[in-house]
């Protein structure tokens, strides 16, 4: 017979033998879930680098490809882009600028450490106007370019003369910018579509925050409204949350589209968002007739500058309000085409990625420019495609014959 031997605690040696494996199963247990909880959150902070809404974001160098991206072709080499502030201080993540304009390989990165590894640094003017010490004093390498980012008119970019001689590329709504970076687009449809036109009870409305009495859309409004009825809303008008703008302005069957201030190429949120994408018809006060029309159909907007007065314009939309079948009109050019507003600062720099990586920079960029503002007043109409996407639709020099 077989004698049981015990520990020196007077228990079984077996019993001793099956509670260290029992202990070893519990270690395994937490180790399993420690495990298992690193990559929950690995994976979810890698989901949260290219959401481009997210705003918990690292300062250090982030990639915006997602890792299972197929390896980049030969000719998207690899870029570094240091954005030298955030635009205005609104924080963003960077997205996939694979999926935007099959451009990998692109790497971004807010921390001014890299200054001297960028291969460019992006450099947004409202930022830096009153302040260009720290860049004036930045070294830099002969093949780094610096792109000066704006997305404001003449009117509302201050100092453009402390800028001279510092940037290489430009990066703004002017269609004759190296980098175009528009406020909207239109994109061509697989097919047409059915017209379908929100349901209007009111007239005329129009939202604006930056009210100056001297300025020319607030005196065309002063005389506009002697001859029909504007809902106003914005600061010390009608008040309107945003989340309700589109659904408030849909209900209108025309929207003052009036720009800030009037100069080349500068079309904005005001029609691209508040009245296209509200399904409203646009009255816009910008730019001439023909610079619209390189944007968007001659009738998809009515133009300010088509009637000799206010109260021409206010007799038309009156006329046009009673007449449906010619109203309707208006809307026609959206059974093949849909306007696309709120291009967000992460489809910006991928943009600015798209171009580093797809073009080769000549002699002639290597210098840098000396009069900005120059630059913003001249006219200029050179062939540009924005967008890189055979789905949406290129500008002309000329205006576009969209009949066809």
């Amino acid at each position: 017979m077989h004698t049981l031997t015990r520990t020196e605690t007077g228990e079984p040696f077996m019993e001793s033998v099956e509670g260290k494996v029992v202990w070893k199963k519990l270690l395994i247990i937490p180790l399993f879930i420690f495990i298992f909880a690193f990559c929950f959150f690995a994976s979810v902070h890698q989901f949260w680098t290219y959401e481009p809404e997210q705003y918990n974001f690292s300062p250090s160098l982030q990639t915006a490809h997602a890792g299972n991206t197929s390896a980049a072709p030969k000719d998207k080499r690899k870029v570094i882009i240091l954005l030298w502030t955030w635009p205005f201080g609104q924080r963003f993540n960077f997205i996939n600028c694979s999926e935007l304009y099959g451009s990998p390989n692109c790497h971004f990165t807010v921390d001014r450490s890299w200054s001297q590894k960028a291969d460019a640094v992006i450099v947004h003017h409202r930022d830096v106007c009153w302040n260009t010490k720290g860049l004036t004093q930045q070294p830099r390498f002969p093949s780094q370019r610096w792109i000066w980012f704006n997305l404001e008119s003449p009117s509302h970019s201050p100092n453009l003369g402390a800028m001279k001689n510092l940037f290489n590329l430009t990066m703004s709504y002017r269609k004759d910018s190296d980098i175009f970076v528009p406020y909207g687009k239109l994109q061509l449809l697989d097919e047409p579509q059915p017209l379908s036109i929100p349901l209007k009870t009111k007239l005329v409305a129009w939202v604006v925050s930056n009210w100056r009495e001297d300025s020319r859309r607030v005196k065309f409004y002063h005389e506009l409204k002697k001859h029909i009825t504007v809902d106003v809303y914005g600061q010390q008008h009608l008040p309107l949350p945003r989340d309700k703008l589109l659904f408030t302005v849909s209900q209108y069957k025309f929207y003052l589209a009036f720009e800030n201030s009037q100069h080349e190429d500068y079309i904005t949120e005001k029609l691209w968002l508040n009245a296209l994408s509200s399904g409203t018809v646009p009255v816009v006060l910008g730019p001439p007739r023909e610079i619209y029309e390189r944007f968007v159909p001659p009738e998809s907007f009515i133009h300010v500058d088509d009637f000799a007065s206010a109260a021409d314009l206010a007799r038309y939309l009156l006329e046009l309000s009673d007449d449906a079948e010619r109203y309707q009109r208006y809307f026609k050019w959206r059974e093949w085409l849909k306007p696309v507003a709120g291009i967000s600062w992460a489809m910006h720099v991928c943009r600015a990625c798209h171009f580093l990586q797809t073009t080769e920079l000549s002699t002639c960029l290597d210098g840098t420019f000396l009069k900005l503002l120059s630059f913003l007043k001249s006219p200029c109409w050179t062939l540009a495609n924005p967008f890189g996407n055979s789905g949406d639709v290129p500008l002309a020099d000329a205006p576009v014959d969209w009949t066809r």
